[in-house]
C-alpha cells in the first residue's frame, strides 16, 4: 500500500496475496510478494502519481471502539487494490488487481474509502451469472456491504462530508444493473442516498455486516404488513437475514410472540436475540407444531412448508427457492433512510450485528470467504476487514 502527505501517513497492515495470472481485459495484475502477514512498513507514492485531494480518515482497529479513532492525513491514488472477475463461474474467477482505477464520483455520490465489507448470496449468485440479463458490464468489482470513511463528495450532496463515517449497500436494485464497482475494493463511489452515518457503538466491521441484510429484514417485515401485537416465525434465524428479523419483528416492530428455527449449536443464539421459541430444525417440523403464525419469514427456501405454519390470513415472505401461495417474493430497495430510522435502535444496543465468528476474513482472503458463505452453514454475516 502507498499513501501519504508531506503532513502524515497512514499505516497499514496488509496480507500476502497470492500471485496470479493477468486477466485480459481492462484489468492488469501484478503483487508485491513476500508481505509480512502482521507487519508491515509505511510506503509511499510519488507526488506524481497521486491526485492532490486531501482527507481526513479515522483509522480503527478490529478491537477498539469507534471513539478510540486516529485521525490520519492521507491522499486519494489514483488507482487501488481490488477484488475483480472478467467471467462468471465459481470462486476461481476472482482474482485480485493491484492497478484498479478509483471510480469516479457523480453529482449525487460520494467517494468512500472501504474499511470494511461483507457477503451476502446475492454476491455469489452475481459471480456465477445467476442474472447475468440484468447485471453490469465485465469485468466486476464485487461486493454490495460498505463502510468506511467519505473522501469526497458530489456538486450535490448535502448530507455528507469529507471524514463522515458511513454504511451502506451500495446498490439500489440487488438484481437490476449493480454497481460495476462494488465494495471489495479500496474506493468505492455511492449514492448518498444509499449512505448513513456509521452507528457510533459499532465498529467498521460490525456496520458493514448490516446494511443489505437489515433493509432486507425490515422491508419484509413492512411487506407483510406486520405490527405490534402479531406473531412470526423465522426461518433460519440464525443466518444474516434471519438474525436481524428476529430482532426487527421484537424490537422495532412489537411482536408478541417470536419463534425461528436453526440447529441445536445456535438455539440460544436464537434465544440472545429475543426468540420465545427456537425451534431445533434437525428434531422437529415447525410446520407440525400445533402452533401457528400471522407472518412465516423464510430465509431458506421452505416455502411449501412454511405456508402451512400461517394462520388463516397470514403472510408468507419467501427469499429464496420455489414461491408456494399465499407466499411472495421481493427484492430489496437499499435506502439509506431506513439505516437512519434503525439506527437508535442499533445505537442502544436493542439491536446488535451478528458477525460470522470464523471471520472477519482478511482482504486476501476474499476467495475463502466467498467459498465459505456459498457452504451456507455462516451464522450471521461474513465479513471482510481490514481493507488495506
Amino acid at each position: 500500500m502507498s499513501l501519504s502527505t508531506t503532513t502524515s501517513h497512514l499505516t497499514i497492515l496488509p496480507s500476502p496475496l497470492p500471485s496470479i495470472s493477468p486477466l485480459s481485459l481492462r484489468f492488469s495484475f501484478t503483487f508485491r510478494q513476500n508481505i509480512n502477514h502482521k507487519t508491515c512498513p509505511t510506503t509511499h507514492l510519488s507526488s506524481s502519481s497521486i491526485k492532490s485531494t486531501r482527507f481526513l480518515v479515522k483509522s480503527q482497529s478490529t478491537t477498539s471502539p469507534a471513539s478510540s479513532d486516529t485521525v490520519k492525513v492521507i491522499s486519494v491514488p489514483s488507482e487501488m487494490k481490488a477484488w475483480v472477475y472478467g467471467e462468471y463461474g465459481g470462486v476461481d474467477v476472482l482474482k485480485f488487481d493491484s492497478n484498479v482505477a478509483v471510480p469516479d464520483v457523480k453529482e449525487d455520490q460520494v467517494l468512500v474509502k472501504v474499511f470494511a465489507a461483507a457477503l451476502n448470496p446475492v454476491d455469489g449468485k452475481r459471480r456465477q451469472g445467476k442474472f447475468k440479463a440484468t447485471d453490469s458490464p465485465l469485468p466486476t468489482v464485487p461486493g454490495y456491504d460498505v463502510a468506511g470513511v467519505v473522501v469526497k463528495v458530489g456538486s450535490e450532496v448535502k448530507e455528507f462530508k469529507v471524514g463522515d463515517e458511513v454504511y451502506g449497500d451500495v446498490n439500489e436494485k440487488a438484481l437490476e444493473g449493480p454497481k460495476q464497482f462494488g465494495s471489495l475494493a479500496e474506493y468505492t463511489a455511492v449514492e448518498e442516498k444509499l449512505l448513513a452515518l456509521k452507528p457510533k457503538n459499532l465498529d467498521f466491521a460490525q456496520a458493514a455486516s448490516l446494511p443489505l441484510a437489515i433493509e432486507t429484514a425490515h422491508e419484509g417485515l413492512e411487506r407483510t404488513g406486520f405490527s405490534s401485537g402479531k406473531s412470526i416465525l423465522v426461518l433460519n434465524g440464525s443466518g444474516g437475514v434471519g438474525s436481524l428479523v428476529i430482532q426487527l419483528a421484537k424490537q422495532v416492530f412489537g411482536a408478541s410472540r417470536v419463534a425461528a428455527t436453526a440447529s441445536t449449536r445456535n438455539l440460544e443464539l436464537l434465544k440472545s436475540l429475543g426468540a420465545d421459541l427456537a425451534i431445533d430444525y434437525t428434531k422437529e417440523n415447525f410446520e407440525d407444531l400445533p402452533e401457528k403464525f400471522d407472518v412465516v419469514y423464510d430465509a431458506i427456501g421452505q416455502c411449501e412448508r412454511a405456508v402451512k405454519a400461517i394462520k388463516e390470513g397470514g403472510s408468507v415472505v419467501a427469499l429464496t427457492g420455489a414461491v408456494t401461495p399465499p407466499g411472495f417474493r421481493f427484492v430489496v430497495t437499499s435506502n439509506g433512510a431506513v439505516l437512519k430510522k434503525l439506527n437508535p435502535y442499533l445505537e442502544s444496543g436493542k439491536v446488535k450485528p451478528i458477525v460470522d465468528p470464523k471471520g472477519p476474513f482478511t482482504f486476501d482472503q476474499v476467495a475463502e470467504a466467498f467459498s465459505y458463505i456459498e457452504t451456507n452453514k455462516a451464522t450471521g454475516k461474513v465479513v471482510i476487514f481490514p481493507i488495506p
